[in-house]
């Protein structure tokens, strides 16, 4: 589908809706929110986007309308766009702050009712983590005799989230919250399903990939990670073609159309420029390799993070390890 679409805002909420949950399931209180019900809401919902790739103008002024710099705040009014005008699930409310005695005590992401008459609670979650965790024989061999990896060795690249503690925050703190009184206070009384929407993409140091714990979903979006000493060695497995990736640009793999090669041109690099451009940055920086096919598109091959050469020990020791 992402290869028939050519608006970056389309392809985005196209994938969206239709990658791989990060997760699995996580009963009782884990329930996946699912886009669309039945196959005929599919079918309506990928001619809704195909139609919106032609004519994007309604969801790229909504996205102009407020000053997006965060992630999962784009994320949001994707899906919350998507919800409005879409053919699947409508959106009753977004954004619910429940409130007791003047405190806060979390905000609902999205409530929405289906064509089939459920009432359902969704939280979204957009997520980049890389694997902290080492993958040597040894600790393979320690890991399959211990089970599964841990979901804690999944850290965010500044070192600040962990996939373990946002799962239990997702779980014990953001789907309860629609079960709450305080909900009905706001003006949505009755019964809400909780459904948790987390989508994004996991790193693997230089593509090596553990047993996947048992809360991951196995079809989850992949990518590789590597320290600055190791780009040189690894970079030219790659492409010859890279690019920084913004914030904003890490949901649906980018690409360049044959058109717009001019006013894209100075964002490309070759391996050693970016290299040059990496090895002051204090944190991770997330890049893109890109090739030409044969109508001069430049599409994304892989994506990834250099890391600082000490990161990797800071982030074992963020996960526990």
């Amino acid at each position: 589908m992402l290869d028939t679409l050519h608006d970056p805002a389309v392809r985005d909420l196209t994938w969206l809706l239709l990658s791989a949950d990060l997760l699995r399931a996580q009963p009782p209180a884990g329930e996946l929110a699912t886009p669309f019900v039945t196959s005929e809401e599919l079918a309506a919902t990928l001619e809704f986007l195909r139609a919106l790739d032609a004519a994007p103008e309604p969801l790229q002024r909504d996205l102009a309308a407020t000053r997006i710099t965060r992630l999962g705040r784009y994320a949001e009014r994707l899906l919350g766009w998507f919800l409005q005008h879409g053919p699947a699930a409508r959106l009753v409310a977004a954004g619910v702050p429940l409130r007791r005695a003047g405190v806060t005590l979390g905000e609902c992401d999205f409530l929405l009712s289906t064509q089939e008459g459920a009432r359902l609670h969704w939280e979204l979650a957009v997520k980049c983590y890389l694997h902290a965790g080492q993958v040597d024989a040894e600790h393979a061999a320690h890991r399959s005799a211990a089970g599964s990896a841990r979901l804690s060795d999944y850290v965010g690249p500044n070192l600040k989230d962990r996939f373990d503690l946002k799962l239990a925050h997702l779980l014990g703190h953001q789907l309860p919250l629609s079960a709450r009184d305080e909900l009905a206070s706001a003006g949505y009384p009755g019964s809400w399903t909780p459904q948790m929407f987390v989508k994004g993409w996991l790193f693997y140091r230089r593509d090596e990939v553990p047993r996947d714990p048992a809360e991951l979903n196995p079809g989850h979006s992949r990518g590789w990670w590597v320290t600055h000493s190791e780009w040189p060695q690894f970079a030219p497995t790659r492409g010859p073609h890279w690019r920084v990736l913004p914030r904003l640009e890490w949901l649906a793999p980018r690409r360049h159309l044959a058109g717009e090669r001019a006013a894209a041109h100075a964002l490309f690099v070759d391996a050693t420029t970016l290299a040059v451009h990496t090895s002051q940055q204090p944190t991770p920086t997330m890049v893109a390799a890109f090739s030409e096919d044969s109508a001069g598109n430049l599409l994304e091959q892989s994506r990834g993070f250099i890391v600082p050469d000490d990161w990797p020990q800071r982030a074992r020791e963020y996960a526990g390890q």
